[in-house]
């Protein structure tokens, strides 16, 4: 089992600031609100989807080991557990 280049702290960073700076003024419009986006915090690859899994497999299939943040456009947070998916846009 290889051991991750990147902790989780460092991809949490990384993932929110591509996010924030780069990807997010691309897609987050009104098709995309809602859907999960997995980032590949290394070479800032990402796809779009309805589904965690799916997104973040379609990652690894190009690149095995990539480190990915997740997150679900235009909200706080991919799920809720105990409260409510606050709305950003």
């Amino acid at each position: 089992m290889p051991y991750p280049k990147l902790s989780g702290e460092e991809i949490t960073k990384r993932g929110k600031k591509l996010y924030e700076n780069n990807i997010r003024p691309l897609v987050e419009n009104t098709e995309n609100i809602g859907k999960i986006i997995s980032i590949n915090v290394e070479t800032g690859e990402y796809e779009i989807g309805d589904d965690l899994i799916i997104t973040s497999r379609q990652l690894q299939a190009k690149q095995a080991d990539a480190p990915i943040w997740a997150g679900r456009i235009g909200f706080n947070a991919v799920y809720a557990v105990g409260g409510t998916l606050i709305r950003t846009t």
